[in-house]
C-alpha cells in the first residue's frame, strides 16, 4: 500500500542535534534560551533576540506572500476545469490558500509589524515569495502536478514548523498542514485519473511531472553548506531539519507514489541505495533557482503585475472597511458618553 502523502513527522522522529545556545547570553534573554532549550514556545510578549524577531518576520511574510501569489497559477484554471466537480475542488483549494495567507499575516503581526507594510514590501520587490510560483500552468495536468509535487514538498517543509519555537507560527501551521494534505491528495487523484486515462491524457500527465519535478526539489532551498539562515534557525528551534534532509524525505516519499501513478520522474540517476536506505538522485541545477529568485523566471513579471493590480483594484474595499470601522467606533464612543 502506497502512502499518498507522508506528512506525519511524529515528535519522536530523530532530529539533528540543535546547535548550543551562545556561550554569552545577552542580559534579559536567559528565559528565551531556557524555553528554546526545553523545546518550549516563545510567545509574542516574551523577550526575544532582535535577530530572531526579524528572521521570523522575513520567514512568515515570505510564507504568507507565497500563499497569496500561489493562488494565481491555479486560479487561472478555475474557469477551464474539465468538470463541475473539478471546478469545485479547485475553487475550494484556492480559497484555502487565501486563508493560509491570512493566518500567516496575522502570525507575523504578533511580531509588531503591519500586514499593509508587508504587502508594500512584496509589491516593491523587497520581500520574496516561493520561486515555484513563477512557473506557468500550461495544461490541466499541471494542476494535478502542483497538488502532488508542490504541495507535497510544502508539507514536508511545513509539518516540522508545527513544532517550531514561536507559538503563533506553530499554531497557524497546524491548520495549514491539515489543509495542505487534502491539496496533495487532490493532486495525486487528479494525476491518477489522467495517467490511467487515454494515451493523450497520460502523455499530458507525464509532461506536467517532467516540468514540475526539478522546481519542486528546488523548493527546499540550496544545499546546507550554502544556506544563509539555517544554522541560526536551527539554534532558535524555528527550523528542525536541514534543507538536504527535508529534500531527501520528499524524494523517498514521492518515488513510490510515482510508481503507483505509473509515471516516471525525469531523473536518470534516481535509484534506491540499499546501503544508505534512501533514494539517490541527480544533481540539481541551482543556477535556475537563483535566476528565478532574481526575477528572471518565466512568470515573475506577470505574477507581480497581477498582484499589484489586484491590490490597487481592492483599494475601495479597504477604504470602505476602514470608514465603517471608524464609524462604529465613533458610535460606540457616543453611546458611552
Amino acid at each position: 500500500m502506497v502512502r499518498v502523502y507522508g506528512n506525519d513527522f511524529a515528535p519522536q522522529d530523530a532530529e539533528p542535534a540543535r546547535p548550543a545556545a551562545p556561550a554569552e547570553i545577552e542580559p534579559g534573554l536567559e528565559d528565551f534560551w531556557r524555553i528554546v532549550g526545553a523545546d518550549g514556545r516563545i510567545e509574542p510578549r516574551d523577550a526575544m533576540p532582535e535577530d530572531y524577531r526579524r528572521s521570523l518576520v522575513r520567514q512568515i511574510a515570505q510564507h504568507a506572500h507565497s500563499e497569496i501569489i500561489g493562488m494565481q497559477p491555479e486560479g487561472n484554471w478555475i474557469g477551464r476545469a474539465p468538470s463541475l466537480r473539478r471546478k469545485a475542488i479547485l475553487m475550494a483549494k484556492v480559497q484555502d490558500e487565501a486563508g493560509h495567507g491570512l493566518y500567516l499575516y496575522a502570525a507575523a503581526e504578533t511580531l509588531g509589524v503591519d500586514r499593509a507594510d508587508l504587502l508594500d514590501l512584496l509589491h516593491s520587490g523587497r520581500q520574496k515569495y516561493s520561486s515555484i510560483f513563477n512557473y506557468p500552468t500550461l495544461t490541466w495536468a499541471d494542476i494535478g502536478a502542483i497538488g502532488w509535487l508542490v504541495d507535497g514538498a510544502a508539507i514536508v517543509n511545513q509539518v516540522p514548523l508545527c513544532r517550531c519555537s514561536y507559538g503563533p507560527y506553530a499554531r497557524a501551521m497546524i491548520r495549514v498542514c491539515k489543509e495542505e494534505s487534502f491539496h496533495q491528495r487532490q493532486g495525486f487523484e487528479a494525476l491518477n485519473t489522467l495517467s490511467h486515462g487515454t494515451p493523450e491524457q497520460r502523455a499530458m500527465a507525464q509532461d506536467a511531472v517532467d516540468r514540475w519535478w526539478w522546481p519542486s526539489l528546488m523548493m527546499f532551498g540550496p544545499h546546507d553548506a550554502e544556506s544563509t539562515h539555517s544554522e541560526k534557525s536551527m539554534a532558535w528551534g524555528v527550523k528542525r531539519f536541514s534543507n538536504d534532509d527535508l529534500r531527501q524525505r520528499f524524494v523517498d516519499m514521492t518515488v513510490p507514489q510515482s510508481e503507483a501513478l505509473g509515471l516516471t520522474l525525469p531523473d536518470p540517476d534516481l535509484r534506491w541505495n540499499e546501503e544508505r536506505g534512501h533514494y539517490d538522485f541527480g544533481e540539481i541545477d541551482f543556477t535556475e533557482l537563483f535566476e528565478v529568485i532574481k526575477g528572471n523566471g518565466p512568470c515573475n513579471k506577470q505574477r507581480m503585475a497581477h498582484r499589484r493590480g489586484a491590490h490597487e483594484d481592492g483599494a475601495w474595499a479597504r477604504e470602505a472597511a476602514t470608514a465603517y470601522a471608524e464609524k462604529q467606533a465613533a458610535r460606540k464612543e457616543g453611546s458611552a458618553a
